[in-house]
């Protein structure tokens, strides 16, 4: 019997699974997991929300993205085994606001990450596939074919480009939010000496809080307190609450509930690849010749202002990149050392 389209991607994909995915996911997985993040629910509230940032974040099913043409050119780059079904199969984990979660009907995926993806999906002539996933399964599901793309805030590093290629298309950081009332200021280890600090189990974030942990101890100093919650709403009623000092979270969330809330705020900012730089990329099979056409729609969206008028509707101006990139096993030390990832805010 032969094969359908998804069936022959998935099998010639299988072929070709590289030794290391035996290591597991946890190294994958350990980045910029929305979901990891208390994210926020706008689920049975208002459609629209007006934030004191000046955005009004539309979190209806009905989104209006703003859309892009196609590019003949760049169409006829796609691999032909990607483009045959006329689809862009994209994967999202929907775990955290502004970026990719639910609208009000609990199940449409919208966000700033689907809407970037819609403006490839445009550029290259493919009808936009959105599936939901969970964090853990992006990658394997990935390397088996059943997503061509992931556009959920995953952040480029040393374990993932074994296995994957990426397209850059944002600035990586993470926020520290605090109550309303507290005057920290959060620049490194010394300034979480001895506070308590909620944070996703597995992420770039916890990695590092450890980190900072344990420069605090080579100082004899206290150490922060990790503390880890089941759920977004757990962690933000924490946070609210004064059960912890600190919740470290993706930095656009941190913007988001800063600008939406009356009792939050930012008070800090790090790199996701600290103590390096990273970025925030679409995320390929390794070696499927997708993601330099990816980077190529991005430039073009970015070229036509259509990436800029995205970013600015979800409250992300400062996290824009003036060029996408490629970003591969073989590229990567080259970029980590000449990152250029400056948005008006720099990381501390």
């Amino acid at each position: 019997m032969a094969l359908s389209t998804r069936g022959l991607r998935r099998s010639r994909a299988l072929a070709v699974l590289p030794a290391v995915v035996l290591l597991g996911t946890a190294a994958l997985a350990g980045c910029a997991d929305p979901g990891a993040s208390a994210a926020g629910n706008p689920s049975g509230g208002a459609q629209t929300t007006p934030a004191r940032n000046g955005v009004v974040y539309n979190t209806s099913p009905d989104q209006q993205r703003i859309r892009a043409e196609k590019d003949p050119a760049l169409a006829a780059k796609v691999p032909a085994l990607i483009s045959k079904d006329g689809k862009l199969t994209v994967a999202t984990t929907a775990g955290s606001i502004p970026l990719s979660f639910h609208a009000t009907d609990d199940k449409t995926p919208i966000g700033s990450e689907l809407d970037i993806a819609q403006l490839v999906a445009d550029k290259l002539g493919l009808e936009l596939d959105v599936q939901v996933t969970s964090w853990e399964n992006w990658p394997l599901k990935t390397q088996s074919g059943d997503f061509e793309a992931v556009f959920s805030n995953v952040g480029v590093n040393k374990d993932r480009v074994k296995l994957f290629d990426f397209a850059s298309y944002r600035a990586a950081y993470m926020g520290f939010e605090a109550k309303k009332s507290a005057t920290y200021d959060i620049k490194g280890a010394d300034d979480i000496s001895g506070l308590k600090v909620s944070v996703g189990s597995g992420t770039n974030q916890e990695k590092i809080l450890l980190a900072w942990n344990k420069e605090l101890e080579a100082k004899g100093k206290a150490p922060a307190t990790l503390q880890y919650y089941s759920s977004d709403a757990d962690t933000i009623l924490a946070l609210s609450s004064g059960r912890t000092d600190l919740n470290i979270a993706p930095y656009p969330s941190t913007v988001y509930r800063e600008n939406t809330r009356d009792d939050l705020k930012v008070v800090g900012k790090v790199n996701a690849g600290w103590p390096s730089e990273t970025l925030v990329a679409a995320t390929t099979l390794r070696g499927n010749g997708l993601a330099p056409v990816i980077s190529e729609a991005l430039n073009s969206a970015i070229k036509d202002g259509s990436y800029g008028k995205v970013l600015e509707r979800w409250g992300l101006s400062e996290e824009a990149l003036p060029e996408s990139k490629t970003i591969t096993d073989e590229n990567f030390a080259a970029t980590q050392a000449t990152a250029t990832a400056t948005p008006s805010g720099k990381a501390s």
